[in-house]
């Protein structure tokens, strides 16, 4: 009873939740317009058209980050704040994401548009019209949605560490052990948004209607899920010998190596299908698909340097308890679930091509496992 009235209080959303949150969006949606930043053209749309996509999410991280430090100096606002307002803010993103999905389904409902981005897909069932969504691109003011909540929630996940990083040396308890998840995530962020434009090549950004799923797991899931071990970290204390350390460490480079270097080589596949992979000329099967380089080590290799880099940001936590390892065991599930999906839909458009690839390829995600 005591711990009901204790967290109902703060998962009740406020207003000054309210106002943190929608100052955030609204400095993306500013900087994310005026901001310099590579133009990429996107994928063509089964009407020929292509968004243009600007790519200056490494410029707005680097100016917000900055803005927040100068504040902090001046004393305009406490670093710590995020740490201190968390379930607040979670239950403030949350119905921000319902709200969101709803209008989202209006707006979808009312179009009259018959291009590739906006025309609306009913299926006639309310619950796969909300999670999956409706429409391919839905824009607002001329800001593409689904790109901005990924940027969003990939920099809100940053804001989340950087508060609870700043909460452990306020607090005096900052160890190794939260050193080391605050480098491999900054890192992992950080590439992210130097590599931006390959995101305009991904399944979500290509394919996936903006719903639900999408609008959660961009501004809910990944910035409050993907930093519960710093939040861990902030109440437990662990010791990590050096060779536990190191070894974490190369658990994180290896992941990065795997989940960067094959999304580089489809990206730069799909927009020059004829450069070099490992510095030979690539294989392609029936023309479409890669299979050289990690392409062909397993059909989804991305995955596995992803799996990795999960992994790499809980180990710091140690093997005391299940709750830190939340996200790379769910990161598990979801891409299993993910690459049957993938795997389904690759079978039905590519046909015996795809058939082909799989004899050449014939290891999913784990080479020699699965």
């Amino acid at each position: 009873m005591d711990l009901a009235a204790l967290l109902l209080p703060a998962l009740i959303p406020s207003w000054s939740s309210v106002v943190l949150l929608g100052t955030f969006f609204a400095y993306l949606a500013a900087a994310g317009s005026i901001l310099p930043g590579k133009v990429v053209p996107g994928a063509a749309l089964p009407d020929g058209s292509r968004l243009r996509y600007r790519c200056n999410g490494l410029v707005s991280l680097l100016l917000l980050v900055a803005l927040l430090g100068l504040g902090a100096w001046m004393d305009f606002l406490r670093p710590t704040i995020i740490a201190e307002r968390g379930l607040e803010l979670l239950s403030t993103t949350f119905t921000f994401s319902i709200l969101v999905t709803l209008v989202l389904y209006a707006a979808g409902c009312n179009s009259t548009s018959d291009s590739s981005s906006l025309k609306p897909h009913l299926s006639g069932n309310l619950i796969h019209d909300l999670w999956f969504g409706i429409q391919l691109n839905p824009q607002f003011i001329g800001i593409d949605l689904k790109f901005f909540f990924v940027r969003a929630g990939m920099m809100g996940w940053l804001l989340i560490n950087l508060s609870v990083l700043a909460r452990s040396v306020q607090d005096g308890n900052l160890s190794l052990s939260m050193i080391l998840y605050q480098l491999f995530c900054v890192l992992y962020i950080l590439d992210y948004f130097v590599y931006e434009e390959y995101m305009t090549s991904t399944w979500d950004i290509i394919a996936e209607r903006l719903g639900f799923m999408l609008v959660f797991g961009d501004v809910v899931w990944i910035p409050f899920t993907f930093s519960i071990q710093g939040w861990w970290l902030l109440r437990n204390n662990v010791e990590l010998t050096t060779t536990a350390a190191i070894a974490n460490c190369f658990v994180f480079l290896i992941g990065y190596m795997v989940f960067r270097g094959a999304n580089k080589q489809k990206h730069v596949f799909k927009r020059s299908p004829k450069a070099l992979i490992w510095g030979q000329p690539p294989k392609v099967v029936g023309g479409k698909l890669l299979a050289s380089g990690y392409w062909g080590i397993a059909r989804h290799c991305n995955y596995l340097g992803d799996l990795l880099l999960a992994l790499s940001f809980s180990l710091p936590c140690g093997l005391s308890s299940p709750v830190p390892y939340f996200y790379p065991i769910y990161l598990l599930i979801l891409l299993i679930w993910r690459e049957r999906r993938d795997e389904a839909r690759c079978a039905e458009k590519y046909r015996e091509i795809w058939a082909e690839y799989c004899r050449l390829v014939p290891w999913r995600i784990f080479p020699f496992i699965y």
